[in-house]
């Protein structure tokens, strides 16, 4: 298949990702514009992370003018999986698939478009995921872009009430895997908790945002890591064998 062909085929799978971003991105440029920020600063924020979570957690330390080291642990946190997803993809990746292409490649990479990614039988090419990530992105950045303005424009309490749709989306991606897994479920219901702590105790709610969602994180990880541990696919099959 030609570069053009791979082009347009990632450009057609990256479509419907583009359209499920367009309501979650317009709901962070709500928020982000209720915080204080510009539109062109909501805008900026978008282009250079597509990162839900991390940008919803980077903006109040923004706004707050917090140190930055607590900026770049917050954004380590909560967005490590990625790099471990581009680790995952890089091997699937096809030789033709030079360096700086990785990461630029990189760079686009979310759940989703990790999901259709590594879903591909044959190995990946550069204008494959060139295609894959460009709808996506823009439609990330397009729908920050729009929420702003609304946000801007429409009255403070419209603008509050839409706003609740970007912790709405939280809700509904944790919810079906904590019904599938008790320890997704556990590991949720302890990051709540700590995080209740950090803001109705005292001393507690002195803490910064950026390190009470650090610790908040690790913490409820760490537990349920040592408690829950996923089962590895090859001691699985020497069981199973043995059986």
């Amino acid at each position: 298949m030609d570069k053009k062909s791979l082009f347009v085929r990632g450009l057609r799978d990256g479509i419907p990702i583009c359209l499920g971003y367009l309501s979650v991105s317009f709901a962070f440029g709500i928020f982000t514009v209720g915080q204080g920020l510009t539109i062109w600063q909501a805008i900026l924020i978008s282009m250079t992370n597509v990162t839900s979570a991390g940008q919803l957690a980077g903006v109040p330390i923004i706004v707050g003018g917090l140190p930055l080291v607590e900026m770049v642990l917050t954004q380590f946190v909560i967005n490590l999986r990625y790099s471990l997803m581009s680790v995952s993809l890089s091997q699937k990746m096809s030789k033709r698939v030079k360096l700086l292409q990785r990461f630029v490649i990189a760079f686009g990479v979310t759940d989703e478009i990790f999901a259709v990614s590594i879903s591909q039988k044959e190995d990946l090419e550069t204008p494959y995921m060139y295609g894959l990530i460009t709808a996506p992105i823009a439609g990330w950045t397009l729908g920050t872009a729009l929420g702003a303005i609304a946000g801007d424009i429409l009255p403070t309490a419209v603008v509050s009430a839409l706003g609740i749709a970007l912790y709405a989306m939280f809700v509904a991606i944790v919810i079906p895997p904590s019904k599938k897994d008790k320890a997704v479920a556990g590991c949720c219901l302890v990051a709540m908790v700590l995080s209740a702590l950090f803001y109705y105790v005292p001393v507690l709610s002195q803490v910064s945002k950026g390190i009470a969602i650090i610790v908040c994180a690790l913490v409820s990880g760490v537990i349920f890591a040592v408690l829950c541990p996923v089962p590895d696919k090859e001691e699985n099959e020497k069981k199973e064998v043995q059986a």
